[in-house]
């Protein structure tokens, strides 16, 4: 006889397709995940006898490096880590979610306005997409949720944006008949973390997460972006995100630097954002915005203008299976990081994290292509490896950085989504 305690709920074939179309390939590790995940739901909410599972996966920059924040053009990808949640509908206007290693959460629908107490909190930022879902003239409603988590703190992937985004598709599905579309759904994310969290951000974070697949992502009209899907069909490569270390915290005048100077240099020409302005017009006042603005301010706008155009290349080379000339894109926009954006370390740090793990990769011989990853100043680099170097490549990483710091990634095709319904 088979207890609750040994019931296994996902063994079967028709299962098994749907969770390789998301994953790429069903492993033990996966069925254990799922498995335990069940098991966890009914012990948290035994009332309740069928779950949904949601998935949303982590996300990287593969070009377009500080450029969304002036309407410019970004390449990005959803990855193989998730947040894999079993939520099921509930009637009491609250949202109760127990998440691996915290203490239960609810969130009462019936109020969710600001308050200044809850920012920088997981409460925020469900209460931050009720509130954009709302606003909206969408539909809101209970649900109870067991979350578990894949995407690593730390290792760039945006695990605050995979938890925003899994919450908006839980209230798309439960109440909107899953009509709302990616972008709505990162917009609600975005606003969640922008004014409930209290971290400024782009949108291309929760956009990656919400669309999945490699995607360009053009943000010259940022509330209808336009989206490219790039086809990424490379089986040749491997996808290497390195944490190098540093910290954050300190680095808010760091980040803010790089906007500031972009709009410096965007209001000298009397425009909003770099974006509607050209690199000719920069270049020809080159000498009066060096003077006026700052000669940093001119380096980091022809970034822009750039990095920009590769993003455009890149896609480009995806699409004729250019892999050789796709590399060299990468390549390039981690040279226009280092020596024109000037965010790979702060002007007074002489750790200089990034500098070090991308000199180092390259300098490994088993990379074809190495850039900052996000935002910089510290934290992590992206790496593309021959499948042959991969093992070489990833014991040489995790020797200098250590194990927990080295993460293999997949681009994934499904952005948060609903994977299946299941009987407890």
């Amino acid at each position: 006889m088979t207890t609750d305690k040994q019931k296994k709920y996902f063994d079967n074939s028709l299962l098994d397709e749907v969770l390789k179309d998301i994953y790429g390939d069903v492993s033990d590790e996966l069925k254990r995940r799922l498995n335990s995940l069940a098991h966890a739901f009914k012990n948290s909410f035994p009332d309740y006898k069928k779950g949904y599972v949601f998935s949303s996966p982590g996300r990287i920059e593969i070009c377009g490096n500080h450029t969304d924040h002036n309407n410019g053009k970004v390449m990005a990808a959803a990855v193989s880590v998730d947040i894999l949640a079993v939520a099921t509908p509930s009637d009491d206007f609250s949202v109760s979610v127990d998440s691996d290693g915290y203490p239960r959460m609810t969130v009462d629908l019936n109020d969710i306005t600001f308050k200044e107490k809850n920012k920088g909190t997981s409460f925020a930022l469900i209460q931050g997409v009720a509130d954009y879902f709302v606003s909206h003239g969408y539909k809101v409603g209970g649900f109870k949720a067991c979350f578990t988590s894949r995407v690593p703190k730390g290792a760039g992937v945006s695990s605050s944006s995979a938890f925003e985004v899994l919450v908006g598709e839980i209230f798309n599905r439960f109440y909107n008949d899953g009509k709302i579309s990616a972008i709505e759904k990162a917009k609600a994310s975005q606003y969640a973390e922008n004014r409930y969290f209290g971290k400024p951000c782009g949108l291309m974070d929760q956009a990656a997460i919400a669309l999945g697949g490699v995607n360009l992502i053009d943000f010259k009209d940022t509330q209808n972006p336009d989206v490219i899907p790039a086809p990424w069909n490379d089986n040749t490569l491997d996808i290497f995100v390195i944490n190098a270390g540093g910290d954050h915290s300190d680095l808010v005048a760091d980040y803010a630097g790089i906007l500031n100077d972009m709009k410096s240099v965007a209001k000298f020409f009397s425009v909003d954002s770099l974006r509607f302005t050209a690199k000719s017009e920069v270049l020809k006042y080159a000498q009066t915005l060096s003077q006026k603005v700052s000669g940093r301010a001119v380096l980091r706008a022809l970034h822009f203008f750039e990095e920009c155009d590769r993003v455009d290349l890149a896609l480009k080379f995806i699409k004729e299976g250019d892999t050789k000339s796709f590399l060299q894109v990468i390549n390039e926009s981690g040279d226009s990081s280092w020596k024109l954006l000037q965010n790979l370390y702060p002007p007074s740090d002489t750790a200089q994290y990034l500098p070090f793990a991308i000199t180092y990769a390259k300098e490994s011989g088993l990379c074809e292509a190495v850039r900052v990853h996000g935002g910089g100043f510290a934290g992590t680099i992206l790496a593309f490896v021959k499948k042959d170097n991969s093992e070489k490549f990833k014991k040489l990483m995790a020797d200098m950085f250590g194990d927990d710091c080295v993460f293999k990634l997949v681009v994934r095709n499904s952005g948060a989504t609903l994977v299946t319904e299941v009987n407890l």
